[in-house]
């Protein structure tokens, strides 16, 4: 069964174009090391909660924009394998594909998928 890979980040409003070109050069290596697809999310609807929400998970200051991706794998070994295959590859280095946003308040995770519609 497939496994997904999901994060939340807060993305300065005016990095958008920015972060789009950021997750499209990703998309590439991600694809080349066993991903089947991404999709990268832009907050359109995101509401403040009143005891916690995404705004508040990621620490969203007000000049920021929440961001919702995934990224879809064939299994969790075809991940953790290309994970450590993107994490060495060149392309993926912060001097070469910078970060448009603050990586230290995005949360993570992986997921198997229980149900699929």
């Amino acid at each position: 069964m497939t496994y997904v890979d999901g994060f939340v980040a807060a993305v300065p409003t005016a990095n958008k174009e920015a972060y789009r070109k950021h997750a499209q050069a990703a998309a590439v290596v991600f694809k080349e090391h066993g991903a089947l697809s991404l999709v990268e999310c832009w907050g359109d609807d995101v509401p403040q909660g009143k005891i916690n929400s995404l705004h508040t998970a990621v620490i969203r200051k007000d000049d920021e924009t929440v961001v919702f991706s995934w990224t879809l794998w064939p299994d969790k070994a075809t991940r953790d394998a290309g994970w450590q295959k993107i994490m060495a590859d060149p392309r993926m280095q912060p001097d070469v594909n910078p970060m448009p946003f603050d990586g230290s308040r995005m949360i993570f995770g992986g997921f198997e998928v229980l149900s699929q519609a």
